[in-house]
C-alpha cells in the first residue's frame, strides 16, 4: 500500500496543528490582543518557521520557474490542476444546497477533461460555465461550525481549527492523492507547489517591501476571506443590516401600496417581477488563493 506513504508529510503538518491547538489551548494566558489569535506567540513563530523556508527554498524555484518555462507551459499546468479541483468543489456545492453550481463544477470537469486535453486548455470558461472554489472547510461553515481559533501550521500557512479538522476530507477529495505510481505523484505535487508560488511572486513582493506588521495583516486577511467564502461574498453585517432595513421600512414599502407581492431573496424583499442578480465567484484556482496566505 503506498497511500499511507504519500499521506506522511501532510499527516505530519496535520497533527502538528491539532497538537498545537491541545498544547496551547492550556498554555494561552492574560488576554489576547485578537480574540481569534488566542495562540499568537505560537503563530507568530510557525509564520516566521514558514516564511524562512519560503525565502530559502519555495520562491527561488518558483523565480528560476516562471523565468525559464514558456507562459503557455505555465497556464497549462495552472490548469491542469485546478481541473482536478473541480470535481471536490462540486462535491462542496452539492454539500452546501448549491446543486446548480455543483452541476456546473461538474460540467466544467468533464468538458476540460475531454475537449480541454485533461484540463490543460479551459474551454469551460469560454462555454460560461463559472469557476468556483470550495472547500470542506466552507462547507462546515455554512453547516453552521464556527471557525474557532486562528492557526498557523507548519508548511501548510493560515488556517483556523475547523479548517484543520477538515483537511483530511480535501485531500481525500484531491484526485491527484491517488495518483500512480508514487514518484509521478511526488513529482507532480513539487510542480503545483512551485507553479501556485509563481502565480504570487508579484503580490508577495509588494507585500514584503510594505511598511507594515506582515503577520496581522495576512492574519486579518485570512478571516475577512473565509467568512467572504463561507457567505459566498456576503457580508454578515451588511446582510444583517439590509434585513433590519426592510422590517423597519415594511409598513411604508412601495410594494404594500401598489399590491405588489414582495418576494423574499436572500434575506432581501424585492417585486415579484423583479430579477435577481445573479453573484458568481471569481474564476480563480483553489490553491493559488491559498498560497498567498502563507506568504
Amino acid at each position: 500500500m503506498t497511500q499511507p506513504r504519500h499521506n506522511a508529510a501532510r499527516r505530519a503538518a496535520l497533527v502538528a496543528g491539532l497538537a498545537a491547538c491541545v498544547t496551547l489551548s492550556g498554555c494561552a494566558s492574560g488576554p489576547a490582543a485578537n480574540p481569534k489569535d488566542p495562540f499568537e506567540p505560537y503563530n507568530r513563530a510557525m509564520f516566521t518557521f514558514n516564511d524562512k523556508v519560503d525565502q530559502v527554498a519555495l520562491k527561488p524555484a518558483a523565480t528560476a520557474y516562471k523565468k525559464v518555462l514558456p507562459e503557455f507551459v505555465q497556464t497549462g499546468v495552472n490548469n491542469f490542476f485546478s481541473n482536478l479541483g473541480d470535481l471536490w468543489t462540486g462535491v462542496n456545492n452539492l454539500l452546501q444546497g448549491k446543486p446548480k453550481d455543483g452541476l456546473s463544477d461538474f460540467g466544467r470537469f468533464g468538458l476540460n477533461s475531454t475537449v480541454g486535453m485533461l484540463g490543460l486548455l479551459d474551454p469551460a470558461t469560454s462555454a460560461g460555465l463559472v469557476k468556483h472554489r470550495e472547500d470542506f472547510g466552507q462547507t462546515l461553515g455554512v453547516w453552521g461550525f464556527p471557525s474557532g481559533p486562528y492557526l498557523m501550521l507548519p508548511l501548510l500557512g493560515p488556517s483556523t481549527v475547523r479548517d484543520t479538522a477538515a483537511l483530511p476530507a480535501d485531500w481525500q477529495g484531491d484526485l491527484w492523492t491517488y495518483k500512480e505510481p508514487v514518484h509521478w505523484r511526488t513529482a507532480g505535487t513539487i510542480v503545483r507547489v512551485i507553479d501556485q508560488r509563481a502565480v504570487l511572486l508579484d503580490a508577495s513582493n509588494l507585500l514584503e517591501e510594505a511598511a507594515l506588521d506582515r503577520y496581522e495583516f495576512i492574519r486579518d486577511g485570512f478571516f475577512q476571506r473565509r467568512e467572504g467564502q463561507v457567505r459566498d461574498g456576503e457580508s454578515a453585517p451588511a446582510a444583517a443590516q439590509e434585513t433590519q432595513d426592510d422590517n423597519e421600512q415594511a409598513p411604508t414599502d412601495a410594494p404594500a401600496a401598489t399590491g405588489e407581492k414582495p418576494v423574499e431573496t436572500d434575506g432581501e424583499a424585492k417585486p415579484a417581477d423583479s430579477t435577481p442578480a445573479v453573484q458568481a465567484k471569481p474564476a480563480t484556482d483553489n490553491q493559488p488563493e491559498k498560497r498567498i496566505e502563507s506568504l
